[in-house]
């Protein structure tokens, strides 16, 4: 299946004159080191198989530990404490460790972090062959688990540009999408029946992927970064870093939408209750749930990889997360299992295409010198949205109850995409991809960068 390029169809790599100044622009820096790089399609092929394993363990192992914390205490805030306990760990070291990603190769980070993952898989195999009890040893473990979170997202979220020269960075960031939510479908409905069998098959399978991660790792090949001097301190870089966002207003916008969307809107930490108390389903049941979200997204995905998005972009993404809030009231009120999936399966899909606009937007307006800071600092939101925003329902549906927990997050985030309508017009009036265009002399490091041009009135 050929994959559709839209940066080569759109013209985003050619310097060409402007003349709808009407529209907002991105000002962009062309790595061009990564157009002398010439990358083998193995290595590709063996990064996408360690992207593959590496999240297809992720969904197994997750599934586990959900059904067995609750299985064990019956009690929606424990769910909310393994979402604290990935979250915490992620928010200390994601912001270093972007700093990190820039100063060293990128690939000892993701094997440092498949080290704390084999050693957390390992940790859990244990405690569940011993008949551990205590809640607290989970929760220690699975601190490991947002250990190796920390380390691995901002040099993840870079790696690509590293990879692939940068004419196939799209087509690489499509197949990078279809691997990644390839594992997310099936992970979940195969730990849901693994778990059938008991959670020590669950864990000993993760262990094996996560060994495997970690021996592939090794043998890639990257391109060397283009480095800049930079004799200031790790603060001053992690704050140029963040204020590259801030001051550009189409990507703070972005990427904060998604991040105040996905906080209240979702579901995952909930779905063991609604599948055993609501649903009345066991594991497998579990398992479909968590797959459905992934199964529309996966859909969209191939969609958008064959006819992307030509006009209208920033309206596409604030519909599609208004489109996540209302499936989201959907599935807090539905007594239905097959409601329950159908509304997962459009929430998966309307996420998709924020995902999507948001992506797109990080990679190509990152100059390559600040990947791994940037990409830290989206890698925090998203890491927000998502270990954080389960600790928030684990914590309402304690309080409130389950049901009222989801509705309240539904009407949260239909209310943040009225506001940030508001707040971001320049994001709202994003046509289409071909109003990026790249800046050939942005500023150094230490130097505000050049703002995002907002659309005349």
């Amino acid at each position: 299946m050929r994959l559709a390029d839209p940066m080569a169809q759109t013209g985003l790599f050619r310097h060409r004159r402007r003349t709808d100044w009407h529209k907002p622009a991105v000002m962009l820096q062309e790595p061009v080191p990564a157009r002398a790089f010439q990358p083998r399609p193995r290595d590709l092929r063996l990064y996408l198989g360690v992207r593959f394993c590496s999240a297809l363990g992720t969904q197994i192992q997750s599934v586990a530990v959900g059904w067995q914390v609750y299985d064990m205490t019956h009690d929606a805030m424990a769910l909310g404490y393994v979402g604290l306990c990935s979250f915490l760990p992620m928010v200390l070291l994601v912001l270093p460790a972007g700093d990190l990603a820039d100063r060293i190769d990128r690939r000892l980070m993701l094997m440092a972090s498949y080290v704390v993952q084999i050693m957390a898989s390992a940790g859990l195999l244990l405690l569940t062959v011993a008949g551990v009890k205590a809640m607290w040893a989970y929760y220690s473990v699975i601190t490991l688990l947002g250990v190796a979170l920390g380390l691995s997202q901002p040099a993840m979220q870079s790696f690509l540009p590293f990879l692939v020269s940068l004419e196939k960075l799209p087509r690489a960031i499509a197949w990078n999408a279809s691997a990644y939510r390839v594992a997310v479908i099936g992970g979940p409905a195969l730990g849901g029946f693994l778990y059938d069998l008991g959670p020590v098959v669950n864990y000993t399978l993760c262990l094996a992927l996560y060994l495997f991660t970690l021996l592939a790792m090794a043998v890639l090949r990257i391109r060397p970064q283009n480095r800049r001097p930079d004799q200031s301190s790790t603060y001053d870089r992690i704050a140029n870093g963040i204020n590259y966002i801030r001051q550009q207003p189409i990507l703070l916008g972005a990427i904060s939408l998604d991040l105040f969307a996905m906080f209240l809107g979702g579901t995952t930490a909930l779905l063991p209750i609604f599948a055993r108390d609501i649903l009345h389903t066991g594991p497998t049941g579990l398992g479909f749930l968590r797959t459905a979200p992934a199964m529309g997204a996966a859909l969209v995905a191939l969609v958008l990889a064959r006819h992307q998005l030509r006009r209208h972009v920033g309206m596409a993404m604030f519909c599609c997360v208004a489109i996540f809030g209302v499936v989201t009231l959907i599935f807090g009120l539905s007594r239905y299992f097959a409601l329950s999936m159908a509304a997962l399966v459009v929430s998966g899909s309307a996420d998709m295409i924020s995902v999507y606009v948001r992506s797109a937007l990080v990679q190509l307006a990152t100059p390559d010198h600040m990947r791994g800071r940037i990409g830290s600092v989206n890698s925090l939101f998203v890491g927000a949205s998502n270990e954080f925003g389960e600790f928030r329902a684990g914590m309402s549906a304690g309080l409130f109850g389950p049901v009222p927990a989801v509705v309240i997050g539904g009407l949260g985030t239909l209310t943040v995409v009225g506001l940030w309508m508001m707040l971001f017009p320049a994001l709202r009036r994003v046509d289409c991809f071909s109003d990026i265009e790249i800046k050939s002399d942005l500023p150094p490091i230490g130097a505000a960068p050049a703002p995002l041009a907002a659309p005349a009135e």
